[in-house]
């Protein structure tokens, strides 16, 4: 019985060890009304403010091409290529994005002649590196996940912070401490 029970102390111990970080760190408390993201959560603002003058610094000009996105923008976009015109672009629908809780921003470069790329290989500072890759590792080290180490569909210019919330908890009202919300009605 005293083994039977230490064994049992030990998987709690080791499953404690292997569970996400969100499930050991992150308070919830469920919140007293639906609540939905209003813009960009303030500390992601900030970091992108940072990785653009950073960028700027080494030459590179970076272009946000977005931010925040509605439930219906995500629609929208979740849409194109398959019942409108265009490419499909994502596999996340409206609520499935880490756009959709002001927690993802894309980006792309732009060239001196004003031209918008979205070319890895690029190199307009013309140090001998991918000013793409410049841009992504500036991008972790302001604590940024890139889009492009997924291994299902890459999203080579989603850059996110979860600040250790998952989708299920952000879709439950779940919000990072610092972020202004709306209720939902």
């Amino acid at each position: 019985m005293l083994v039977l029970l230490a064994l049992l102390g030990a998987l709690a111990y080791y499953t404690h060890l292997e569970s996400p970080a969100w499930e050991r760190h992150v308070p919830l408390i469920e919140p007293a009304e639906p609540r939905i993201a209003a813009g960009l959560h303030p500390e992601l603002a900030d970091k992108r403010d940072t990785l653009v003058r950073l960028a700027d610094q080494a030459g590179i000009d970076v272009l946000i091409t977005d931010a925040f996105r509605s439930h219906e923008e995500q629609e929208a976009i979740y849409a194109q290529g398959r019942t409108s015109p265009g490419n499909i672009v994502t596999r996340a629908r409206g609520g499935e994005s880490y756009h959709n809780y002001g927690l993802a921003i894309d980006f792309a470069l732009r060239t001196s002649s004003g031209e918008v790329l979205w070319d890895l290989e690029y190199d307009g500072n013309g140090n001998g590196a991918s000013d793409w890759m410049e841009v992504v590792e500036m991008a972790k080290t302001l604590g940024f996940a890139w889009g492009g180490d997924w291994e299902r569909f890459p999203d080579y210019p989603h850059l996110q912070m979860d600040f250790g919330y998952t989708l299920d908890q952000l879709q439950r009202g779940f919000l990072p401490p610092g972020h202004v919300t709306v209720i939902q009605e």
